[in-house]
């Protein structure tokens, strides 16, 4: 990759997310087991921005859930300290964000109906869940006036739809500006698409026209600087949101803040200095999981971190089963520094998967304004 002396977007402009200004505009995604305290540090360290943490779910953290505890750490000079809720549970989602309120747990607080992941929307939660109106609007009031006294703002993250014949990303848009949304974020593709094909950018410049007095941010397809580039100029969103974009190359943040300041984006890192930020995010994963623990959970960034480089099929398999800080030392003096990065690591990264029918709730789409909660929807608390 050679670097672009690229202008800064003609829509950029200093985005706003309450009393926080985040610049340059752009949001790390939560995303299940990547974006612990370790992955935001290395992330922090390429760039400003906001950084939310792991989706948290609602009764797990009002039920003080060991493990959810844990997920909430922040680093001490982690300012904004951004947390993603889950809940479908009005009542619930109001305790979660007074218990942040009263603790100080967080900055910030998003909320997550984009997930279309079927545990989560076989309950009518995540992306299944904008579709009901009046629960939906419920939820958003809740969170709001819990987070109000203390300033808080609250954003929300939503998809287009369900699928093609349940489309709500424009009423989901207009309620969350009603009840005091502080931003909205819109992922391009509806639940049934999962991550499959590609996002539709359009969606995001009609909510952008729809939603007037907060800022709008894009997600779905950011892999690189330009795309977020493009995506500013093309739908006039306020900013940008980067989830699988960034798995195994956390400097994209480097070059996203060089993107938005018309500065030149600099060249792919090679091998050498790759070797060198899986050696510092290995440090951060020990330093908060302990060094067994934290070594395990870095083999699944493995193939993102190698991707396109010519390393061997038994040295892949070494880093796959790395246990230990030496282990992954003897491994990367393996490679050769000198490697440059690979044009064919560029483009979509993470699991794309396939479209598929959403998983829902019997009844769910008989009725838009029915507000009940959905039965058992949140009984298990047994995760994040």
């Amino acid at each position: 990759m050679t670097a672009l002396d690229l202008p800064a977007p003609t829509g950029a402009k200093t985005l706003r997310i309450g009393p926080h200004e985040v610049d340059p505009p752009v949001v790390l995604a939560p995303m299940a087991g990547i974006t612990n305290v370790a992955f935001r540090r290395l992330c922090r360290e390429y760039g400003a921005g906001l950084y939310v943490c792991e989706m948290i779910t609602s009764r797990a953290l009002v039920e003080r859930h060991p493990k959810t505890l844990e997920m909430i750490t922040f680093d001490a000079d982690e300012s904004p300290r951004s947390m993603q809720l889950y809940g479908v549970d009005p009542v619930t989602m109001g305790q979660a964000v007074r218990m942040i309120v009263e603790e100080d747990l967080a900055d910030h607080v998003d909320m997550n109906f984009g997930c279309p992941v079927p545990k989560v929307t076989r309950k009518g939660g995540g992306s299944a869940l904008p579709y009901k109106r009046r629960l939906f609007r419920d939820i958003v009031r809740a969170a709001v006036t819990a987070a109000s006294p203390a300033g808080i703002p609250v954003t929300v993250k939503f998809r287009i739809g369900i699928d093609d014949e349940h489309i709500t990303y424009l009423d989901a848009g207009s309620i969350a500006e009603e009840e005091g949304a502080a931003a909205v974020a819109l992922h391009g593709r509806t639940a049934s698409q999962r991550y499959s094909g590609t996002a539709d950018w359009s969606a995001i410049r009609t909510l952008k026209q729809h939603v007037t007095s907060i800022p709008v941010l894009g997600n779905g397809d950011i892999f690189s600087a330009d795309d977020a580039l493009r995506m500013v100029d093309e739908t006039g969103c306020d900013g940008v949101v980067v989830g699988r974009g960034c798995l195994g190359r956390p400097w994209l943040f480097r070059d996203l803040q060089a993107a938005f300041t018309g500065q030149p984006i600099p060249e792919g890192p090679d091998l050498g200095e790759v070797s060198r930020v899986l050696r510092r995010h290995a440090e951060l994963l020990a330093d908060h999981m302990g060094e067994e623990k934290g070594l395990r959970d870095l083999r699944k960034h493995m193939s993102q971190y190698l991707r396109g480089f010519p390393v061997g099929s038994d040295l892949r398999h070494g880093f796959g089963l790395v246990s230990s800080l030496a282990q992954l030392d003897d491994l990367l003096a393996q490679l050769d520094p000198n490697v440059p990065f690979p044009t064919d690591a560029e483009g979509p990264r993470g699991r794309q998967g396939s479209a598929g029918k959403v998983v829902l709730p019997e009844g769910w789409l008989d009725d838009p304004d029915d507000a009940t909660v959905p039965a058992g929807a949140e009984v298990d608390s047994s995760g994040g």
